[in-house]
C-alpha cells in the first residue's frame, strides 16, 4: 500500500494554511478518503480478533497514507490501522494532516480508541477523524479536541511531565 495523491481545491488548500487545518472536507473528499481507508482494511493482519480497520490519513499537501491494523499474539505489539497510516507518514518526512478516515467491518460506528487519538493529535490537534459504518459511507465527523492532561500541560509549560 503506497501513497495516494487526491488534488484539493486551490482554495481548500488556502482555507486549510489559514485554519492550521480546522477545515470542513467537502463531501467528495470524504467519500475519497472512505475509498481508501477501505481498500487499506483488505491488507489487515487480525488473525486473533477478527476485526479488520483500514485507516487513510490525508496530510495538508493532498497526500494520503494508508494503513492496517498489524497483530500480534503478544497484543502489545499490535498497531492499529490510525497508527500505522501515521507511522509511515512521519517516516517519509510529513508532519501536518488534515484528516484521517477510519473504515471497520462494523454496522454501526468505531470511533478510534484513545492511544491513536493522543498518538495524532501530535500531528494535527485540529484533524478531523471521520469513522464510517461499513454498510455506507455514512459519515460521521468526530473532531479531535480531546486530549490527555499530561499532554496540555507539556504543551503550556514547554517541559516534560514530572513522575510522581
Amino acid at each position: 500500500m503506497s501513497s495516494q495523491r487526491i488534488d484539493l481545491p486551490a482554495d481548500l488548500v488556502a482555507q486549510i494554511k489559514e485554519s492550521q487545518g480546522a477545515v470542513q472536507l467537502p463531501a467528495s473528499i470524504q467519500t475519497q478518503l472512505c475509498a481508501l481507508a477501505m481498500s487499506a482494511k483488505t491488507h489487515s493482519y487480525s488473525p486473533y480478533s477478527k476485526f479488520p480497520v483500514g485507516a487513510a490519513a490525508l496530510a495538508e499537501d493532498g497526500t494520503v497514507y494508508l494503513g492496517c491494523n498489524v497483530e500480534n499474539a503478544s497484543y502489545g505489539g499490535a498497531i492499529c490501522a490510525e497508527r500505522t497510516a501515521f507511522v509511515k507518514a512521519v517516516s517519509e518526512g510529513q508532519r501536518s494532516f488534515v484528516a484521517v478516515a477510519v473504515v471497520t467491518n462494523l454496522r454501526s460506528f468505531a470511533s478510534p480508541c484513545g492511544f491513536c487519538r493522543q498518538f495524532m493529535v501530535e500531528f494535527g490537534k485540529n484533524l478531523q477523524v471521520i469513522i464510517f459504518s461499513y454498510r455506507a459511507c455514512i459519515r460521521s465527523i468526530v473532531p479531535l479536541f480531546c486530549r490527555f492532561t499530561c499532554a496540555s500541560k507539556m504543551e503550556a509549560s514547554n517541559s516534560t511531565p514530572s513522575r510522581t
